[in-house]
């Protein structure tokens, strides 16, 4: 009695076992796709990856990760290669830390506006630069996330019309070489700082300005400390929304099409979005008095590309890039 009991308790037990190694099954039906951005779930770029994510789900079961809740800032791309990460928002300077021809794509004034970014990385150049990070890297770029233009915002109030008028002024920019590289490049003295102590730098006269998109300049109400902004749109901002090529590779042409074409509408809808928001608030800082003017953007583009043809870093870039992208 107690063998034929011990055998149906082994059969029932085995049959359980049978049945729960077979859920995972059904669950990778659909392949993991992990995504990780240092921007929050309430910036447009989130509901860019939500739209995103509507348009594969028959595909792929994407789970989102935001604010660098799972990889911190710049160590994204070195996560797609280990394969630790199936997607990420990468931002060019890292790449170009590893491709250093990709500078050249963290140039000031190498873009003009979004439309300009976007028509270039539709380019057959940005196709070369992007062939680069699949041979390199192993990493698919599927198009660029724009997030906005940098401008200058200051507290003094001089008129900004050329590089020439920046001299002197204390210019707020982010820690680094680039950065600092591209503040003496727009004819400033630079000052590095730490984001979070702007206001209170601006607010001292430690430094006379400070440069990022406008959105930024209303989350963190640095108009509150600036007597004007100067629309030098110095720098296009963006990061490049890539896929590890492994995952890419194993899709096949028409999952690729299916995946490409959800990329691409998703990316036109932040851009718009981003877009109508600076227009707002342009308007915004206009109403609250500040001084916002357009300075001589053509002088000003051709100083600091000048500046950064005549540097080391432009050594590594690809011969006649600078040209085509500016025919464009």
């Amino acid at each position: 009695m107690n063998i034929m009991t011990n055998r149906r308790t082994f059969l029932a037990g085995a049959a359980a076992i049978g049945a729960t190694a077979a859920i995972p099954v059904f669950a990778q039906d659909k392949p993991k796709l992990r995504f990780s951005a240092v921007f929050s779930e309430q910036d447009i770029r989130a509901e860019m990856m939500k739209m995103f994510s509507d348009a594969i789900a028959n595909d792929f079961a994407f789970e989102g990760y935001y604010g660098g809740n799972l990889f911190k800032q710049g160590t994204e791309l070195v996560a797609l290669q280990r394969g630790n990460l199936e997607m990420g928002n990468i931002a060019p300077q890292d790449i170009s830390k590893q491709i250093p021809a990709w500078s050249i794509l963290t140039a000031g004034y190498l873009f003009r506006d979004a439309a300009h970014l976007k028509a270039f990385f539709a380019s057959d150049a940005g196709a070369e630069m992007k062939q680069m990070t699949e041979d390199q890297l192993g990493v698919k770029v599927l198009g660029p996330t724009y997030f906005g233009v940098r401008q200058v915002g200051l507290k003094v109030d001089k008129e900004i019309k050329t590089p020439a008028d920046m001299a002197g002024i204390k210019l707020r920019m982010p820690g680094g070489d680039a950065w600092q590289f591209l503040g003496e490049a727009l004819g400033a003295n630079p000052t590095p700082m730490a984001y979070a102590e702007v206001y209170t730098g601006l607010q001292t006269g430690a430094i006379d300005g400070q440069d990022n998109p406008l959105p930024n300049v209303e989350n963190m109400k640095f108009y509150e400390v600036m007597s004007q902004i100067v629309l030098t749109s110095h720098l296009v901002g963006y990061d490049l929304l890539s896929v590890s090529k492994k995952v890419w590779d194993d899709m096949g042409a028409e999952k690729q099409a299916t995946f490409q074409a959800a990329a691409d509408k998703a990316i036109d809808f932040s851009t718009e979005k981003h877009l109508a928001r600076e227009k707002e608030l342009a308007e915004s800082f206009k109403s609250k008095g500040l001084n916002i003017y357009e300075p001589d953007v053509a002088a000003f583009r051709k100083h600091v590309q000048d500046k950064y043809l005549a540097s080391e870093q432009a050594k590594a870039w690809p011969a006649g890039m600078v040209d085509k992208i500016n025919a464009l």
